[in-house]
């Protein structure tokens, strides 16, 4: 198991097929709402993309905003969920993050993957809000270097 940078075009539609799967089919996110201008390899946003026994199976993006890296479209395919992969994916993020100079990193979580980001350092930092029919919290952490 392991995450790496996206740098082909093969592996950014590896990670959109899975972002199709999880969150459109999945959960009924509207398709034209999961893909916007920050899909590309030369956009201000990084792609990961995570493999198990060499299939892709999860992936992630950070960009910058408000000064901060914000965490965003961090899925898992189903039949992989539980190997640990999601906190290998959020690590690799965080690591983009510290390597960009940003002293803190924001997402907007899932609320049924709040325990899940808390266990990763994440504070909750807002009510919770409704983000494409899917209820979310912003959650926060502070980064550094000597934490990745």
């Amino acid at each position: 198991m392991n995450v790496q940078a996206i740098t082909l075009p093969e592996e950014l539609q590896a990670a959109f097929s899975i972002r199709k799967q999880v969150f459109v089919e999945e959960q009924g996110v509207p398709l034209a709402d999961e893909f916007d201008d920050f899909d590309t390899l030369d956009s201000q946003c990084r792609h990961v993309l995570a493999y198990y026994d060499g299939q892709p199976v999860g992936t992630g993006r950070i960009r910058a905003f408000e000064g901060k890296g914000k965490l965003e479209r961090i899925c898992i395919l189903a039949p992989f969920r539980k190997f640990g992969i999601g906190k290998q994916i959020i690590s690799a993020l965080e690591e983009i993050a510290v390597q960009n100079g940003y002293t803190g990193v924001k997402l907007h979580g899932q609320s049924q993957a709040k325990g899940f980001y808390e266990k990763l350092g994440y504070q909750i930092s807002s009510a919770e809000f409704m983000e494409d029919g899917i209820p979310h919290f912003l959650m926060t952490k502070a980064i550094s270097a000597s934490q990745i």
